[in-house]
């Protein structure tokens, strides 16, 4: 991958999904690549809400610069729930979602059910979210939907599955690229 490093000026915090990323995802990749932060969690398999919302919290007052966030699938709910109770929202220069998946499905697993229901307001924050059309986690339209109560721009990518390790995507340089398109877009008032 040949891309440029985050600037020195942002930090950029990785929010995995349920279960975490495993080696051959983009974040790890990343986060191998660009020396960038995991924000941690005590229990992967059984995340709680309230508690990586304090993680993500945690890792944003730790730092003095602004963070840009990158999350995937739970991660992407993690970031809405922390931005509808957060008073540090204005530290965040923007938020990367990728594949969040419908927390409505009749077939979620119980340990996410506890994130029901979903946070469904405005960010406040620049953002934009990634789907696919052929995610088995969400469909484009619930992609949609989440897009507009977040309110923020919808990026569909094709049908690439649920955009981890096993849709292909490598390093991702396209999504690399628009993380700087954030880290240069005007912050949201």
């Amino acid at each position: 991958m040949t891309s440029t490093p985050p600037p020195d000026d942002v930090q950029v915090l990785l929010l995995p999904g349920w279960l975490d990323s495993g080696p051959g995802h983009w974040q790890t990749r990343w986060e191998s690549l660009h020396g960038l932060q995991r924000v941690q969690q005590a229990d992967w398999l059984w995340p709680r809400r309230g508690d990586w919302m304090t993680c993500l919290e945690e890792a944003l007052l730790a730092d003095e610069r602004p963070a840009l966030l990158v999350a995937h699938s739970l991660g992407c709910h993690l970031v809405a729930a922390w931005a509808a109770h957060s008073r540090q929202r204005h530290r965040v220069a923007g938020a990367l979602l990728v594949a969040p998946p419908d927390l409505g499905r009749v077939d979620l697993p119980p340990q996410l059910a506890p994130w029901r229901p979903p946070v469904l307001q405005p960010l406040g924050l620049p953002a934009l979210l990634a789907f696919s059309s052929d995610d088995p986690f969400a469909s484009a339209a619930a992609s949609q939907v989440l897009a507009q109560a977040w309110q923020v721009p919808a990026w569909p990518v094709g049908a690439r599955g649920h955009l981890n390790a096993d849709s292909g995507l490598a390093d991702w340089p396209e999504a690399w690229s628009r993380l700087h398109g954030l880290a240069a877009s005007p912050a949201c008032p």
